[in-house]
């Protein structure tokens, strides 16, 4: 499907230990509990989603999938009009293609894509535009295995690097104001938006919805919604209106 033809908002359905859950500047045991992420994808569904975000919150700190088969529950549900990217544990090239093949639109790439940046150009060759780098930045630092170790990247940098190595959008998590209802950072946003010309989707300390318009203006392509649509900041119709 076309990458985000128009601004789109995107609500997350991070799941650990079989639940959906939303993390706070993304401490481990930090998370609120939201239930059945199959309920919570088919609720965002319901309230007219173009895509859904999935994050296999162990796998990112494991290194391997643990929540497999939630998340292959949440993409059942989908319908083919509906975008689906997930992330999480995926560290190979042979589990990134087994997602695009089995329905997934995009597969998000953090730890792998810094410790192996050739794995981008590798599934991109096969799945053109397939592949989210994701860049989760804690004060201005590129941080991987679920934000627990830094690598001396800058953000923008790193971006301009994997578009050349073929990735098709970049994911830029701000994990300082991540989950804290607190606001966004307008101007990171705008360093790696200004940094590419594949689209840059936003994430990381929506608390409104001059949040959401914030980063349209920012030239951002996508935002994705965590914790202001779980705690009803917002509907998801109000921001996709914005």
């Amino acid at each position: 499907m076309t990458q985000f033809p128009t601004f789109e908002v995107i609500p997350a359905v991070d799941v650990q230990d079989g639940e959906a859950v939303q993390l706070v500047a993304g401490e481990r045991d930090s998370g609120k509990r939201y239930g059945d992420p199959v309920a919570a994808a088919e609720r965002w569904l319901d309230e007219g989603a173009e895509t859904l975000h999935l994050v296999d919150l162990d796998g990112a700190f494991e290194g391997e999938r643990e929540n497999a088969d939630a998340i292959e529950a949440i993409v059942d549900a989908t319908g083919e009009d509906v975008g689906v990217q997930v992330g999480g544990g995926i560290r190979t090239v042979a589990d990134a293609i087994s997602l695009l093949d089995a329905g997934v639109d995009r597969v998000i790439l953090g730890t792998a894509a810094v410790e192996e940046p050739e794995i981008v150009e590798r599934i991109s060759e096969t799945h053109p535009e397939s592949v989210m780098v994701s860049l989760d930045a804690k004060e201005g630092e590129v941080v991987v295995s679920g934000w627990t170790e830094g690598t001396g990247l800058d953000p923008a940098e790193a971006a301009a690097r994997y578009e050349d190595l073929g990735a098709g959008s970049v994911l830029f998590t701000n994990v300082d104001v991540e989950g804290q209802l607190s606001g966004i950072d307008r101007e990171a946003v705008e360093r790696v938006v200004d940094a590419v010309d594949i689209p840059v989707v936003a994430s990381g300390g929506v608390t409104d919805l001059d949040d959401v318009a914030a980063l349209r203006d920012a030239g951002a392509a996508a935002v994705v919604v965590g914790t202001a649509l779980y705690e009803g900041r917002f509907t998801l119709a109000r921001a996709m209106g914005v």
